[in-house]
C-alpha cells in the first residue's frame, strides 16, 4: 500500500469515540446475551423433559413387571393353599385327618386359670396387674 507522504506526522491526531455507535454496540450485545440466555434455558428444559420422558417410561416397564410378578405370587399363593394341596402336604407330614372328638371348647372362666408362660418368667411379664 502507497501512502503519500510517506514522512507524514500523525501521530498526534486522535478519533473521537462515537457515543451512539458504543451505546448501539452495547445494546446489541446485550440483547444477543439475553436470546443466548433464551436458547440455552430452552435446551435445557428440553434434555430435562427428554430425561424425565426415559425415567417415565423406564417406571412404566418397572411397574408391569412388578405387577405380572404380583399376580404370579397370588396364583401360586392361591394353589399353595387349596384344600387339596394343604390336605396332601399335610399327609406327607403324618398329621391325620380331625376326628369329632378331638375339637372342644374351653369356657372363658376356666382359660383365665390357666397360667400364662410370661407370667412365670417375671411377674412383671403378668396380664393380672
Amino acid at each position: 500500500m502507497n501512502r503519500h507522504p510517506l514522512q507524514h506526522q500523525n501521530s498526534s491526531v486522535r478519533r473521537e469515540r462515537d457515543l451512539r455507535a458504543l451505546a448501539r454496540l452495547a445494546l446489541q450485545l446485550g440483547f444477543a446475551l439475553l436470546l443466548t440466555g433464551g436458547f440455552v434455558f430452552a435446551a435445557g428444559q428440553h434434555f430435562t423433559a427428554v430425561r424425565y420422558g426415559y425415567e417415565s417410561e423406564a417406571l412404566r416397564v418397572e411397574r408391569q413387571k412388578l405387577l405380572e410378578e404380583q399376580e404370579r405370587l397370588i396364583l401360586e399363593k392361591e394353589r399353595a393353599s387349596s384344600p387339596a394341596r394343604l390336605e396332601s402336604a399335610a399327609r406327607q407330614l403324618g398329621l391325620k385327618p380331625l376326628q369329632p372328638g378331638q375339637v372342644g371348647t374351653t369356657p372363658p372362666e376356666t382359660a383365665r386359670q390357666f397360667p400364662v408362660a410370661a407370667a412365670l418368667i417375671h411377674q412383671s411379664a403378668s396380664f393380672n396387674r
